[in-house]
């Protein structure tokens, strides 16, 4: 298996923005540059292609990661999807599920601060993008079943998160 800086073709720190555009390039993802400062890409999860975007603020050194699984919810399931949310995320290490404000999008977040030099190492950007689609994918048919099969969020939680025992 090719490491990530093989992948990359870069074994030094780089800009956010472009370090994530060299790591979608590897991968053959499609993406583009929004600004300097942001990029947008499609990645292809287990269960949906997802919305990826990178926004990086200067001002701060963070790198906010948001991957958008193109679930929508609507007035009659917000609530339950609030407290999926909940369950959810005292699950995660890093980043958390959140619904868009602005047309009830549900996605996945994580800010990650990158100190004085503001530098992202090629295995910095593989973690950070490979735990948004993990996440994505790991969740995403709790909200499924909330969303089309009725289940409350405690069952979409147990039904979705179904653990195989042993090893095949």
């Amino acid at each position: 298996m090719r490491t990530v800086q093989e992948e990359i073709e870069r074994d030094d720190d780089a800009a956010p923005v472009e370090m994530l555009a060299s790591l979608f390039e590897a991968r053959g993802w499609s993406y583009e540059y929004v600004s300097n400062d942001e990029i947008s890409g499609e990645v292809q999860g287990s269960w949906a292609t997802y919305q990826f975007q990178a926004i990086w603020r200067t001002e701060d050194n963070v790198l906010q990661i948001l991957c958008l699984p193109d679930l929508r919810i609507t007035d009659k399931k917000r609530l339950a999807v609030f407290e999926a949310l909940a369950l959810i995320n005292e699950q995660l290490w890093l980043g958390h599920f959140d619904v868009w404000s602005n047309g009830g999008v549900i996605l996945y977040r994580h800010g990650l601060m990158l100190g004085d030099e503001g530098m992202l190492s090629p295995a910095q950007a593989q973690m950070a993008v490979e735990a948004a689609i993990e996440e994505c994918d790991r969740f995403y048919p709790v909200f499924q079943f909330i969303l089309w099969g009725d289940k409350s969020p405690a069952e979409a939680l147990s039904a979705a998160l179904v653990d195989a025992a042993g090893e095949a």
